[in-house]
């Protein structure tokens, strides 16, 4: 142990820390490994943003963001008191881990998902139990029907890709009550179907999206949450207590327009579900396994070739994916939807391997 951890507070040294997909800098890579959108962000969206450096940013940003509330309302189809911004879901999933899961019983979540939830509990002290996905690897709703302190999960999965239905989704907070049931949708709007329909009838019901994957703006840090105004209503205490400032004049103005172009959303959208449909059936020619994916990745396995290795050679091909070293889906890669050019790269490389 290094002198330096003895000015550390005790909890630290036994964190675990989240470790992001690599960022690699050299050029020209065909990088699939971060989920990144191939396409950029609305036009609008970038305008709205260029329209805020100026000299107002010497005044502090609107510490509610109640333009872009307003414009998740108006989307939604909400109100603004059921509606919490923050710097990334990250933050905002860290302040519901924060805010609404410290209830000494175990938090839930599937043994196969986001890499940040167990994370998170080291962090905050949160007790946690990993359910395991059946043999499909899909969510099965009656393994979550026990005690527990809440239950999270990205719907569709990660990184997996697979969805869960919205009636599943009504089984599981019918079955939970007295819990926050914490439903992650990073990647809703590659065809999924979002919860957020369901929050008037489910008090208990959390839905937390982010900009950074079908609005393109993974830059740009912003995330929000969905809910009944008594759960938005602790996430705001917790921000508060913490940064009352975290979307700056940018964010907010170029979020707000990302939502309001409606229309460039849905082409983007289209897009990657389309390059989606035409890699699976790419690498099932190739022989792969490809689960069934409402995100805008893939998750596949080869019957013959082991997935570190097939990794390492797509690597030499300057193609980026991911691999995970869990062991149940070691022999799986994670491959990020790209271009129709980057996804053609991928599967030529492929072809040699």
């Amino acid at each position: 142990e290094g002198q330096m951890s003895k000015f550390w507070s005790p909890f630290v040294k036994d964190l675990v820390p989240y470790v992001p997909g690599e960022q690699p800098k050299l050029a020209k890579l065909v990088k699939l490994n971060t989920n990144e959108n191939p396409y950029g962000p609305s036009p609008k969206a970038i305008a709205a943003m260029q329209a805020e450096v100026n000299d107002n940013l010497r005044l502090y940003p609107d510490p509610n963001s109640d333009r872009l509330k307003q414009a998740v309302a108006d989307y939604y189809g909400v109100q603004t008191a059921q509606v919490f911004v923050g710097n990334g879901s990250d933050e905002v999933l860290a302040h519901a881990f924060h805010g609404l899961f410290q209830h000494g019983q175990p938090l839930l979540f599937p043994d196969i998902s986001y890499s940040f939830y167990p994370v998170y509990c080291g962090l905050y002290g949160i007790d946690f139990v990993q359910v395991p996905l059946d043999e499909k690897f899909q969510i099965r709703v009656e393994d979550y029907v026990r005690p527990n302190g809440g239950i999270i999960f990205p719907n569709p999965n990660a990184p997996t890709g697979c969805g869960l239905a919205l009636e599943a989704i009504e089984r599981l907070l019918k079955a939970n009550p007295d819990t926050v049931v914490l439903v992650d949708e990073a990647y809703i709007d590659f065809g999924g179907e979002t919860a957020i329909s369901l929050v008037d009838k489910y008090p208990n019901l959390l839905v937390s999206q982010t900009l950074s994957k079908s609005r393109s703006l993974a830059g740009l840090r912003v995330g929000i949450a969905v809910g009944h105004p008594d759960l938005i209503e602790a996430l705001e205490r917790i921000k508060n207590s913490f940064n009352s400032y975290p979307l700056d004049r940018m964010a907010i103005a170029g979020a707000a327009a990302a939502f309001e172009d409606k229309a460039y959303f849905e082409q983007t959208c289209q897009r990657v579900i389309d390059s989606r449909d035409a890699v699976v059936s790419g690498l099932q020619t190739l022989g792969f396994e490809v689960l069934p994916s409402q995100a805008n990745f893939v998750f596949a396995r080869h019957p013959d070739k082991d997935a570190a290795t097939l990794a390492a050679g797509l690597r030499e091909q300057g193609v980026i994916v991911r691999h995970f070293k869990q062991q149940r889906i070691a022999q799986f890669l994670r491959i990020t939807i790209g271009t129709p050019e980057q996804n053609q790269a991928l599967l030529d490389a492929l072809q040699g391997l």
